[in-house]
């Protein structure tokens, strides 16, 4: 389909890829112009996550591109010339190296792998805390990319070495699909070596450890063309070789808050494997207090910054049913919340950040531990585990939600809810309850929403941020959870800020 019949007929066909830690997808985006809607439709789906290697752990991202081009093949099987073009959104942190023949050197770790914990403490003993906060304003956790490379540095890494090109794991789908080598910006600014400010690699961090600096690409905006599908590939996958390759918002929970509903009164939360809590501003907030509570100022799109601190979030429940499974109780993610919202509350708590959590070969265990060591009531059923966590989770929300207010002088009146998490309305309800502050959930595919609209955006089709998101709000009903809160909610938190205090959690 050429370009004038696309303009013609008011809609456009793109594939959507929102590769994420436990699995991946392949979405359809039909975007009507005139209209101003967008509805996305789930072609495909596989499963995705690391691969444990004695001690470490590995993303096997050539089995996660056969995923992606099957997904290809199905999404041209079904819309033929009617498809315009293709976006890749995922995590964030991770990373790819390439050899001077542009191949790959080896499988990217997982930002789990524990090497990274005695890195970033060895790091931090060479480069003080602010400086590299105030030349990146990116949160200090060991999952960052930095600490990554560090732990390379630190074993003289052969792979290293040898390396030509850096690429962050979307960047690295983008090479192989279009052929450009390219860092898109909302993605690189994860890596905490990225000036957010001046949109640059902070080489003289990056020498100061040992790092090349002669790896690194261009950075790119997103909505960036980067050309077509690779004539190779589109021979392989019998395939339109007019296809355009686009860089939406390529950080996942860019491409999600994008399409978020939200305003100065609105605190968001784009929930899924991980929670991410915080505003959207316009500009980097760098000060010593956001770096006491450990915020983060990632790029976002239209020139906007995603000010947030990371939470782990559903990655306990998936945690926890997998355990479960492992012991023959197979149980849906209905099920639990079901049990979950029948279970006794206000049981006891755990610090969702606590370190321990991030990698555990048991996560039903490394909870019944922390409870333990802290003093606290062991639930007795699955429902008590499961409501344990989401009333936990709901806490920090609290916590990361007042400090917010504190450094940008807002006052939250709302909690936006989005991405798969959102479809959890007893979570919902617990965060509306235990933050004293309605909750508007929705819409569940904001990452797919996100990626399509700024696929169209990058097409010349759609011109700004508040354009953008009326096509959100003309497709998509949003749920509003109002809450119910009690003194024993206020009882809750100060209880939950005894026990971070107690572990280091503050």
């Amino acid at each position: 389909m050429n370009a004038f019949w696309v303009s013609t007929l008011s809609q456009i066909t793109v594939l959507a890829f929102d590769l994420g830690a436990s699995s991946g997808r392949a979405m359809i985006g039909r975007v009507n112009l005139d209209r101003k809607t967008v509805t996305v439709e789930e072609l495909y789906r596989f499963p995705n996550g690391p691969v444990r290697v004695g001690r470490s752990l590995y993303w096997d991202v050539l089995r996660i591109w056969s995923e992606v081009k099957e997904g290809i093949r199905r999404a041209c099987a079904k819309y033929g010339d009617e498809l315009v073009s293709i976006g890749v959104d995922t995590w964030g942190v991770d990373f790819a190296l390439l050899d001077n023949n542009g191949e790959l050197l080896g499988n990217p770790h997982s930002y789990r792998d524990p090497r990274n914990q005695e890195a970033m403490e060895e790091l931090l003993r060479k480069i003080p805390r602010e400086r590299i906060y105030e030349r990146t304003g990116i949160q200090f956790t060991p999952i960052n990319t930095l600490y990554q490379l560090y732990a390379m540095v630190l074993v003289n890494s052969s792979q290293l070495r040898a390396a030509k090109t850096f690429l962050m794991i979307p960047d690295l789908f983008n090479y192989w699909l279009s052929g450009a080598i390219a860092s898109e910006f909302t993605e690189a600014t994860t890596t905490q070596f990225l000036d957010p400010r001046t949109r640059k690699w902070c080489f003289d961090l990056l020498e100061e450890i040992g790092v090349p600096t002669g790896i690194f690409p261009e950075v790119i905006e997103p909505t960036t063309k980067l050309g077509r599908i690779r004539k190779e590939l589109a021979e392989e996958l019998g395939v339109s070789p007019r296809i355009e390759v686009v860089a939406p918002a390529t950080r996942d929970t860019a491409s999600a808050i994008a399409a978020a509903p939200i305003d100065e009164e609105s605190a968001y939360i784009s929930c899924g494997t991980w929670s991410l809590v915080g505003v959207e501003l316009s500009e980097p907030l760098i000060s010593r207090q956001a770096m006491e509570y450990n915020f983060t100022n990632e790029g976002g799109a239209f020139n906007t910054i995603t000010f947030l601190r990371n939470i782990q979030g559903m990655w306990f429940i998936q945690e926890i049913r997998r355990i479960l499974a492992m012991r023959g109780e197979e149980y849906s993610y209905e099920q639990l919340t079901k049990m979950a919202a029948e279970a006794r509350g206000f049981l006891a708590f755990i610090d969702p950040d606590n370190p321990r959590f991030l990698a555990p070969i048991n996560m039903i265990d490394e909870i019944m531990k922390f409870l333990e060591e802290t003093g606290q009531e062991k639930p007795k059923s699955v429902g008590e585990l499961v409501r344990l966590v989401l009333e936990s989770l709901a806490l920090k929300y609290r916590l990361v939600i007042e400090q917010v207010q504190k450094l940008t002088g807002r006052r939250i009146r709302r909690i936006n809810i989005f991405g798969g998490g959102s479809k959890n309305w007893l979570h919902n309800q617990l965060v509306a309850d235990f933050n004293n502050v309605p909750v508007v959930a929705g819409p569940d595919e904001a990452t797919s929403m996100g990626n399509v609209l700024l696929q169209v955006a990058g097409l010349g089709y759609i011109k700004s941020l508040r354009e953008l998101r009326e096509f959100v709000k003309n497709s998509v009903k949003l749920r509003v959870f109002e809450p119910n809160h009690t003194s024993r909610h206020e009882d809750a938190y100060n209880r939950f800020l005894d026990i971070l205090e107690k572990t280091g959690g503050l």
